[in-house]
């Protein structure tokens, strides 16, 4: 039996990547799915691809009309949302005495404020429609300390835990639960990206950061997406109707909390 059929969900910065793999297991397990991302095209192209089940808008994360557009239109085509994963988010990094605020700012209006208030959108919906629902948050193990290259984005992954204890707190009274899932490092495009910086400010040859932290999981690799996966169609599903406001690793074994 498919644990999500007659649901649906919205998945933010799901066009690719983690976001991508998400819809494909929820579309599996018997949800409907909007792709959201601020690329269309691409949203469309994946929706297009994953087929029935899939419908792709268009969402910018840091613009609150754009919210409102992509949870109203969701609604519409898709009579209610059940589920949201708060997925979109950018990586930087720098040392403390490099960082332009420019680059703090794009951080925290997409991790941050983009998690908060796409969250608030889903959630009035939610609240109105009186049905609950299942919020889901993406933080990471780097919300779990500090890096000393990584400081904005460590900043802005902690918040989101943070954001996700309060909101689940808060919106449990509605039924609707709140928690969080922290991946490890994922192997993928955003890695590629990653890589980049510690090349740079490590002196690193290109793929030499990448070798050294796989190398380093306990489990023996870098995740993938696909192991992201179960977790995200656990907490959606009514096995996890008495998990509130909690933060899951699934980093294999990278950090222990």
């Amino acid at each position: 039996m498919t644990r999500l059929a007659g649901k649906t969900a919205i998945i933010t910065g799901s066009a690719r990547g983690i976001g991508r793999a998400f819809a494909e297991r929820y579309v599996a397990e018997g949800a409907r799915v909007v792709i959201a991302d601020i690329n269309l095209e691409a949203a469309q192209k994946t929706a297009a691809e994953i087929g029935e089940g899939a419908i792709a808008l268009p969402i910018d994360v840091t613009s609150q009309d754009s919210i409102d557009m992509c949870v109203n239109e969701a609604v519409k085509q898709l009579g209610g949302i059940d589920i949201l994963i708060n997925n979109a988010a950018i990586f930087t990094a720098a040392p403390i005495d490099e960082i332009e605020r420019r680059d703090y700012d794009k951080v925290f209006a997409i991790n941050v404020a983009g998690t908060l208030f796409t969250m608030q959108a889903v959630a009035r919906h939610m609240i109105e429609r009186g049905q609950g629902g299942k919020i889901i948050n993406m933080a990471s193990q780097a919300g779990r300390r500090g890096e000393s290259l990584v400081a904005v984005y460590c900043a802005s992954k902690a918040a989101v835990i943070s954001l996700t204890q309060s909101a689940g707190l808060n919106l449990i009274q509605h039924g609707i639960n709140v928690n969080a899932i922290a991946p490890g490092v994922v192997d993928g495009e955003h890695w590629d990206g990653v890589d980049a910086f510690f090349a740079k400010y490590e002196n690193k040859a290109s793929g030499q950061k990448k070798k050294e932290v796989g190398e380093a999981v306990p489990f023996g690799r870098m995740g993938t997406a696909q192991d992201l996966t179960g977790m995200a169609v656990f907490l959606a599903s009514d096995d996890a109707e008495y998990v509130v406001a909690q933060t899951y690793n699934v980093d294999g074994g990278n950090w222990m909390s």
